[in-house]
């Protein structure tokens, strides 16, 4: 049966068409109960039968609906209340076509959630097609509103079911219950005959599971005010205003980026080109206006004369009542100390959402004080995130255990968000909870790889084809090897170097065909681009391919045939290229090394074997490569990496030192930069609008400024103007009292940096490398753990003739969406990894009380010094107006960099002496703590 709409449409030329669409509906369409013997079953194609409803639903059992019954929840239901419907204990939900297709165009996040929970056998939910279903299809009606019909349609679906479902053959008869949380939509299908129930009334019914009700999403703030009824906030101007009052000027639209030293100050970044007004200031809680971290905001630009500087002050909410906000302007008033005009920033208030961004958020249960209470505070594990008002009868188990909570929305006279709580994660402190918490914390996705990812797999045992070798080069009789950390699996990368009859030196880098068993736009290829890198936490990794690939057959392990991608130059003895070419190759790895014993190879006065002589000619050329790169203008910057030494039976972390970087970490680095330059420029030239490359964009002006006053402060000038005038004042700012002064000087140089990103070649103007002086430059060395580089790879290989092209590389627009993923995940992995050493940092510390080192003053704040413990690599704040002791007389100079604490004055860079322990007082946020022992003040 076909059903058909007619209607004229107005071209861009001009042109009047008539346009017919068409709609075919079928009476073939099943149930999707079990029980059912009237509905045709079409053959399922995939290997597992589709997910059906239970013949006798084996739900949880209801007060309100003691009979066997399905449920059919309407589209806002399923977008409010997806934690309930995940839940276990919801089973045999029917979900129609109308509201999966309202659901994915208002929520991608929840449209996803729903469609794994479909696929779930063992949850009973069916996807029924009632769209295209002859009996349940209804047209829109003149003067009817979409979502009226939409409403309509459901309802017509659900009074189909349960007169279908009347027919069946059976003692029990089914019923399907409509869920809505819509008053209008339940009073009609309350007259039209249809047993409807709301989310809460159903749920509380479910006797048997209490716990539940908390997973309950406050969709109605109605109720749920504070009992003073005091509006907080100034109210959200509308959508359409807001986007009539950004287009007109009058707004600006940007991403709200809390901070998180300072829970009453936030910078929103602007978007669009317009280079001024770029960040604008936030100050205080009225003009932060219910923004949440990440959320995309409409801003509006106070008067000049309002404007203000950034904040010095660290402050934290710690308020116990969720109702004081009797103190917030006076915390308000300390930031607004009197500051020179050039300090001046734009600033603005929040007058709008345009788009949350909310998502669930990791934390624990602030238990209330008040006996029996409902209501409690969840304070979350990100700083950045406002505490959430949740309500539980689980406090008590709750407590001291990490949760996760959603938030669902904020009351203008709440002083903190509505949520509810999801799922419980575990205890505080335990090793395995806190690594699930910062991996859902930084959105590091972390699941077992699914079945459909694994099928993708190569069938073992695996060995080397004929067909591999007809277009490769074998190159199993060089002397190839590999130089990476101890206990490296996932070896990436192997070299070699050796004279050629010419007098001239052939080097090559070989690199893991990840390419050749990940292919375009299968499950294993969707996956790996979604992780777009492996995260290395402290004792544990995350690899972005399956082990099988990452471990096994794409590591270059020795003594085995691997499949690589080679760049091989032919050079002079002064590192010059002559000749450079790329081939798909075999090599076979005569050893893996650790950079220890790659360096004491070279350095050996006896070794003098092929492996080692090819490793002397690589760290000569590499040096001459180094010093090449360094006259260009590239910089050598510092940061303090940490290594633990793990306890082999507990794996709790017994030392903790910097990493020691030897000559071979910098000669696998430069030929690793070498090759990634080369082949930058030749799939540039090859595809000019669909490289992928990396550039590191050169920082503003303004970004330096810390670091030229603190040099100044010791009487040292940076030069600031190019990349090469900034490298070499960092080479001359030495001081023969202070060895060490000129290691902080880089370490602060590198806080000036701006991020290293991937774009498109054809989406953007500007390649350069600012940190490697290089005009161009990509990532092609680490296929098995960076996604970009198996685009490259693919790239690469259609520029040689050795793969074929497929639309989606060479589609910019398309390249443009996956390097916007991938520099999202390649932050978040940063941030990931960041948080696991503060974690095993702590767990250091825990054992052993209070430690007494040497620091060195890295920043000063009005209230506090940020330190650095050369020794530890560690870095942490010493405040100086703590709880519960007497604030000392505080003079801060931002000249200068200084802050004097009664009668001592601290510079940046000053070497101080500070008591270093675990502050476990608050089991949420357990932190290092510092204390200043010398200079005494």
């Amino acid at each position: 049966m076909l059903t058909s709409r007619t209607f004229l449409k107005r071209t861009r030329a001009g042109a009047v068409v008539k346009v017919v669409r068409e709609h075919y509906l079928r009476e073939d369409i099943p149930c999707g109960a079990a029980a059912c013997r009237l509905c045709a079953r079409p053959p399922s194609p995939g290997p597992a039968p589709a997910p059906e409803l239970e013949a006798r639903p084996r739900g949880a059992a209801s007060s309100l609906c003691p009979a066997p019954h399905y449920l059919l929840p309407d589209t806002n239901l399923l977008l409010h209340q997806i934690d309930i419907l995940e839940d276990p204990v919801i089973k045999n939900v029917i979900v129609l076509q109308t509201v999966l297709q309202e659901v994915r165009h208002r929520s991608a996040p929840v449209y996803k959630r729903i469609r794994d929970v479909i696929q779930n056998p063992e949850k009973h939910f069916y996807s029924f097609t009632n769209e295209h279903h002859r009996e349940t299809y209804i047209e829109q009606q003149k003067g009817e509103s979409s979502n009226d019909r939409n409403d309509r349609a459901i309802r017509v679906a659900v009074k189909w079911y349960n007169e279908h479902l009347k027919k069946i053959e059976d003692d029990e008869k089914i019923q399907v219950i409509f869920l809505t949380n819509d008053r209008t939509n339940k009073e009609k299908a309350l007259e039209e005959g249809i047993t409807a129930y709301t989310c809460e009334e159903y749920i509380k019914s479910l006797t048997a599971n209490p716990d539940l009700v908390d997973r309950l999403a406050c969709v109605s703030d109605e109720g749920k005010e504070i009992e003073s009824g005091k509006i907080i906030f100034p109210e959200h101007i509308p959508l359409s205003k807001l986007q009539q009052g950004i287009k007109s000027g009058i707004y600006l639209q940007g991403t709200f980026r809390a901070s998180r030293d300072n829970y009453l100050e936030a910078t929103v970044w602007v978007h669009g080109d317009a280079e001024e007004n770029k960040e604008i200031i936030i100050q205080g809680l009225k003009h932060l206006n219910r923004a949440v971290h990440e959320d995309i905001v409409a801003v509006e630009l106070l008067a000049k004369d309002e404007w203000v500087a950034p904040s010095s002050v660290v402050l934290q909410d710690e308020g116990q009542n969720e109702d004081d906000i009797e103190n917030e302007e006076e915390k308000e008033n300390v930031l607004k100390t009197p500051v020179s005009k050039d300090m001046m920033r734009p600033t603005g208030k929040v007058v709008g959402i345009i788009k949350r961004n909310w998502r669930p958020f990791c934390g624990m249960l602030s238990k209330s004080q008040i006996k029996e209470a409902r209501r409690h505070l969840f304070t979350p594990a990100d700083r950045r995130i406002p505490r959430i008002r949740i309500e539980t009868r689980q406090a008590d188990t709750l407590e001291g255990q990490r949760i996760i909570v959603a938030i669902d929305g904020w009351p203008r006279n709440s002083r903190y968000p509505n949520g509810h709580f999801v799922k419980n994660l575990g205890s505080a402190g335990d090793k395995e909870t806190e690594t699930e918490v910062l991996l859902l914390e930084h959105d590091v996705p972390h699941q077992p790889f699914s079945q459909s990812v694994l099928s993708f797999l190569p069938k073992m045992p695996w060995s080397i084809t004929e067909q591999d070798m007809k277009y490769r080069e074998d190159l199993r009789h060089l002397c190839v090897c590999s130089v990476d950390p101890p206990g490296c699996t996932d070896i990436d990368d192997a070299l070699h170097c050796r004279e050629l009859e010419n007098g001239n030196l052939e080097v090559g880098v070989h690199i893991a065909d990840v390419s050749h068993f990940i292919r375009p736009g299968n499950a294993l290829d969707e996956e790996s681009a979604k992780r777009g890198t492996t995260v290395y936490l402290c004792e544990k990794r995350i690899d972005m391919v399956p082990e099988l690939l990452s471990s096994n057959l794409c590591s270059l392990r020795s003594n085995v045939d691997r499949l690589a991608f080679s760049c091989i130059w032919e050079m002079n003895h002064k590192a010059e290229i002559l000749k450079t070419r790329f081939t798909k190759s075999i090599i076979n790895s005569k050893a893996s090394l650790t950079y220890a014993e790659a360096q004491m190879r070279i350095d050996s006065a006896t070794m003098n074997d092929d492996i080692t002589t090819s490793l002397r000619g690589l760290n000569k050329l590499a040096k001459i490569l180094k010093k090449k790169r360094i006259d260009n203008g590239a910089l050598t910057l510092s940061s303090p990496e940490v290594r633990f030494h793990m306890d082999s039976e507990t794996h709790d972390p017994i030392d903790l030192q910097t990493k020691e970087l030897k000559e071979t970490n910098s000669m696998v680095e430069e030929f690793m930069l070498l090759a990634n330059v080369s082949v930058a420029q030749k799939i540039y030239d090859e595809f000019p609008e669909f490289a992928l490359l990396r550039k590191h964009p050169a920082p503003p002006p303004s970004n330096y400024d810390i670091l030229v006053k603190a040099a100044k402060s010791k009487n040292l000038e940076i030069k600031t103007d190019s990349a090469k005038a900034l490298a070499e004042s960092l080479d001359e700012a030495e001081s023969p009292e202070f060895p060490y002064l000129n290691t902080l000087l880089r370490i602060l140089a590198t806080r000036c940096m701006m991020q290293a990103v991937y774009f498109c070649s054809g989406m953007d103007n500007d390649f350069h490398h600012y940190g490697l002086a290089s005009p161009i430059y990509t990532h092609f060395t680490s296929p098995i753990r960076r996604y970009a580089d198996i685009i490259v790879h693919r790239l690469l290989a259609v520029a040689i003739g050795a793969d074929c092209t497929y639309p989606e590389l060479t589609d910019k627009h398309k390249l443009a969406d996956v390097c916007k993923n991938l520099n999202y995940r390649h932050k978040m992995a940063q941030y990931a990894q960041r948080a696991s050493v503060a974690f095993h940092t702590q767990l250091f510390f825990k054992s052993k009380g209070v430690v007494n080192e040497d620091a060195y003053i890295l920043f000063v704040r009005k209230n506090a010094i940020l330190v650095l413990i050369p020794k530890y690599g560690l870095e942490g704040t010493v405040f100086f107006d703590e709880k519960d002791k007497p604030t000392p007389k505080l003079d801060y100079n931002s000249e200068v960099p200084s802050l004097t604490v009664e009668d001592t004055t601290l510079h940046v860079f000053d070497k101080v002496k500070v008591n270093v322990m675990l502050d476990a007082s608050n089991i949420q946020h357990q932190k290092i703590r510092m204390e200043l022992v010398e200079p005494k003040v």
